[in-house]
């Protein structure tokens, strides 16, 4: 920026302000930088597989994944894969466990409508101490839709955490919907988890206290009722006020 002093005839001093202007051409600037979501194939494509979900640090759950999915599957650095169905991978997702290093085990159970269900104890147990080796962490567990195996295994893991059952079934019935099966529920209530309190369970986001799970959002939830109360307070102030009614 110039300054220009000069003198009127009055007398009076008057200063000129002059500001040089730079010219840019647009032309050459440059776009900032995007980075980009990880794509497979240039093409943003991040689709869960269904009823994906995250059950604890390193595990998560879902429906059966197909081709679709591969590119969000990629953003969570999976090493395992539980199946819960007998039913064989296609060659296509065959090939993405293999170029992605990831390991697959398969225990196939078989899937039948009520009053028929038979979900065998033993598989369960085999499958939970794959979830509870953090050496096979990330995992994923699916079936077909991610409600019934899925939610029975995912139960078994709750157990385990000292949920109780009401919770459990709260997250069984949040994936399985109106399919929702007492036999399943019956299952998981009847599950024995004493051969398998001496597995450790080091990936929990769950803070031990004890012998005893304590909840990572007790504290949020003590604050938000807090401020529930705080509000219904204020509002019984206005009420008594708009009655005309000193306090």
């Amino acid at each position: 920026m110039k300054i220009v002093h000069t003198s009127a005839a009055n007398g009076d001093d008057t200063i000129y302000k002059t500001i040089e202007v730079a010219v840019i051409d647009r032309r050459d600037l440059t776009p900032s930088p995007v980075f980009p979501f990880p794509v497979v194939g240039d093409e943003l494509n991040l689709i869960p597989p269904l009823n994906f979900a995250m059950v604890d640090n390193g595990i998560f759950r879902s429906g059966f994944p197909d081709s679709a999915n591969f590119s969000f599957l990629q953003t969570l650095g999976l090493r395992s894969i539980i199946c819960l169905c007998p039913e064989p991978y296609t060659e296509a997702t065959t090939e993405f466990l293999r170029d992605g290093g990831m390991r697959l085990y398969q225990f196939g159970i078989e899937s039948y409508k009520e009053p028929f269900v038979n979900i065998p104890q033993d598989t369960i147990r085999e499958a939970l101490q794959v979830v509870l080796d953090v050496k096979n962490h990330p995992i994923l567990i699916h079936c077909k839709r991610g409600k019934h195996r899925t939610g029975c295994l995912v139960g078994c893991l709750r157990k385990l955490q000292k949920w109780c059952l009401s919770s459990i079934f709260d997250e069984y019935q949040r994936f399985a919907v109106a399919k929702a099966r007492v036999s399943d529920q019956r299952f998981m209530e009847l599950f024995d988890v004493s051969t398998l309190k001496h597995l450790p369970m080091s990936f929990s986001c769950l803070k031990r206290k004890g012998d005893e799970f304590l909840d990572p959002f007790a504290a949020a939830k003590e604050y938000f009722f807090i401020l529930l109360e705080g509000s219904r307070h204020v509002r019984h102030i206005q009420q008594l006020k708009a009655r005309h009614i000193v306090l």
